[in-house]
């Protein structure tokens, strides 16, 4: 290994970085069921050239030396409010990512648990056992311990058995909407009435499906309350990345009182240099992320949100009625959201096996663990890949049945 002593062509770097793509999953043929989220040539380019305006920009001076970003980060955070149905008074922050959303939702609810609460020993958050992987490692890095409570048999948070794991230094409670482990939503009015009994902060998690669910409801798909609208939540995330189809990495922390800001923010002036404070985990921040989130969601609009919510529900939905029509298999229920799990229901057809013969057919297979199954994430970029799915996957049945064969299932499934 040796750093480059000269420079090389941009025509032969940018076909050597083509060439690199050779082993990817193809996700523009629909065969990455993760990862991945896209609708049309069109929004991509609009995110791209926005994102290539504001690629050298640093959201580190947003508002000082940016004032651009800082105008189209606050539009966009207000677009959020407004969808999610925030009260007046609410407010929100940028963010990178879910993880960094959940981050900062850990942070408010411990650094709020010190000073409203008392707590200064070793809080800790009650959560559904299906809660997002990410705050344990939140947990850990905040000294937060995470008591995941068991779910019940439709996989939704069992408010009555989370009340009985909070004790005197709970500093929160958590739901999602919907879990990305199965795609159904945890019953946040019940929560929400919950943690505003016992005075505690509750955070949302609608990371997956935020920017699809209220759109996919307006065009007739059901979905359960779960937003700011609820009483007794406190915050809410949301990513931008997902189905607001934007560049990576975006989104949206969003506290129903603006104050709680001050939660999960942090600053400094215990150096040479003056403050030194920033709202989100992050310093540097990539322009070019605010900036394509500000041109999409302007792009697309409730009407074009509306469009990509159609195609992903409809996807969703053939390819269920695609599986289900296949002997040997069951889609599992609920079913609430784009995500799919199916399993096997027949003794001599093992689902393990199923996988790894679709993964040797090029297609990158998701997996479950609770129940045992095969795990799709749909968005818009799936809607032709159906057909050659399920032929697939019914060639793939038919000689794992006859065979016999039987696999180990993988341990890393996300």
């Amino acid at each position: 290994m040796a750093f480059p002593d000269r420079g090389r062509a941009w025509s032969e770097l940018k076909g050597e970085l083509a060439s690199f793509k050779k082993d990817d999953v193809s996700w523009r043929e629909g065969r990455l069921p993760v990862y991945v989220f896209y609708l049309d040539e069109e929004t991509e380019q609009v995110a791209a050239d926005a994102y290539r305006m504001y690629m050298v920009e640093n959201g580190l001076g947003i508002g000082r030396a940016f004032k651009s970003l800082a105008r189209m980060e606050r539009e966009v955070i207000d677009n959020g409010l407004a969808l999610f149905n925030a009260p007046p008074g609410a407010d929100g922050s940028f963010a990178s990512g879910g993880t960094e959303s959940l981050f900062l939702a850990v942070h408010a609810a411990r650094e709020r648990g010190r000073e409203r609460l008392k707590i200064t020993e070793r809080p800790n958050a009650v959560i559904p056992h299906t809660a997002h992987a990410s705050l344990d490692k939140h947990g850990h890095y905040l000294g937060v311990e995470m008591r995941r409570v068991p779910v019940k048999g439709d996989f939704r948070a069992d408010v009555a058995a989370m009340a009985a794991a909070i004790d005197e230094r709970t500093v929160m409670l958590v739901g999602s909407a919907p879990g990305y482990t199965h795609g159904v939503f945890d019953p946040i009015p019940e929560l929400g009435a919950l943690a505003k009994s016992r005075g505690l902060w509750l955070h949302i998690d609608g990371c997956w499906g935020g920017f699809l669910t209220p759109f996919a409801a307006a065009e007739g798909w059901p979905a359960p309350p779960f937003d700011l609208g609820v009483e007794g939540v406190s915050s809410l995330s949301a990513d931008l990345h997902k189905y607001g189809l934007t560049a990576k990495g975006a989104s949206l922390f969003l506290v129903r009182d603006g104050a709680d800001k001050r939660y999960h923010g942090f600053e400094s002036s215990n150096w040479p240099r003056g403050v030194y404070a920033t709202s989100t985990f992050l310093g540097t921040r990539p322009g070019g992320a605010v900036a394509a989130a500000w041109a999409v969601t302007n792009f697309l609009g409730r009407v074009g949100y509306r469009r990509s919510a159609r195609l992903t529900m409809q996807t969703r939905d053939t390819l269920c009625a695609g599986i289900e029509a296949i002997a040997g298999l069951e889609v599992v229920k609920p079913q609430e959201s784009s995500i799919v799990l199916y399993r096997s229901s027949d003794a001599v057809l093992d689902i393990n096996a199923v996988a790894k013969a679709m993964g040797e057919r090029g297609w990158f297979v998701g997996r479950a663990t609770a129940p045992v199954a095969i795990h799709l994430a749909l968005n818009p970029v799936h809607k032709d890949m159906v057909p050659g799915y399920l032929a697939d996957l019914r060639a793939v049945v038919d000689a794992v049945r006859a065979s016999g064969a039987t696999a180990v299932a993988e341990q890393r499934t996300y």
